[in-house]
C-alpha cells in the first residue's frame, strides 16, 4: 500500500500536498488556535518548539509508512490553511484512518470538504485503500456533518475511548468503503 503522495492533488481552490518543514510557520497559525485544536488529541501549539516536535513525529511516522501528513494550501493566497492525513494504515485489510484540521478563518467555506474529497479520490484510487475510518468527538457536530456529506456512515459510539487533555472522551466512529465512494462519485 502506497503511503505517500507522488504529486500534489489539485482542486478548484486548493492544493493538497505532502508537508514540508517550511510549512511550520503557517501551520503554527492554525494549530496555535485553541478552537482548532479543541477536539484534537494533541496540545495547542504555544511555541515553535511544539511545532518542530510535532513535525519530527510526523517525519518518523512517514518513514515507518504509518502516516501520510498533508497540508492544505489556498491557491488564492498560496498559504497553508490546514492539514489532512491518513494514518494507522493496515495494509492487510486495506484500511486507514482520516484526520484533519482547518484554520478557523476558513471554517464554513467548504474548504475541508474540497480537500478531503481530493484525498479520498487518491486513497480509494491510486493507494488502493478499501476502508477509511474517522473518529469524531460527539461535541463536534460540524466534523460529523462534514463526514456525512462526504458519504461516511456513522457506525457507532465508542464510550470512554480516549483520554487526553485530562479528560476521558467518547468518540463517534465513522466508516466509508471504496465501493460506496465510487458509486456516489461516478462521473455523469
Amino acid at each position: 500500500m502506497q503511503t505517500t503522495l507522488s504529486q500534489a492533488l489539485h482542486t478548484p481552490r486548493l492544493i493538497v500536498r505532502m508537508i514540508e518543514e517550511d510549512d511550520l510557520p503557517e501551520l503554527f497559525q492554525v494549530f496555535s488556535d485553541a478552537a482548532v485544536t479543541r477536539f484534537l488529541p494533541y496540545i495547542t501549539w504555544e511555541d515553535t518548539l511544539a511545532a518542530h516536535s510535532w513535525y519530527q513525529r510526523v517525519k518518523e511516522m512517514a518513514a515507518q509508512a504509518a502516516a501520510m501528513q498533508c497540508v492544505i494550501v489556498d491557491k488564492a493566497s498560496n498559504k497553508v490553511i490546514g492539514s489532512c492525513l491518513l494514518f494507522r494504515f493496515d495494509a492487510d485489510s486495506e484500511r486507514a484512518e482520516l484526520g484533519y484540521a482547518l484554520a478557523q478563518s476558513h471554517w464554513g467555506g467548504g474548504y475541508m470538504g474540497e480537500a478531503i474529497r481530493a484525498l479520498l479520490n487518491h486513497a480509494f484510487g491510486e493507494m488502493g485503500i478499501n476502508r477509511i475510518e474517522a473518529e469524531v468527538d460527539p461535541r463536534n457536530p460540524a466534523s460529523a456533518q462534514l463526514l456525512k456529506k462526504l458519504g461516511f456512515v456513522q457506525e457507532g459510539l465508542l464510550r470512554q475511548r480516549w483520554k487526553f487533555k485530562g479528560e476521558i472522551k467518547d468518540t463517534w466512529m465513522f466508516g466509508l468503503l471504496r465501493d460506496e465512494w465510487q458509486a456516489a462519485n461516478l462521473p455523469g
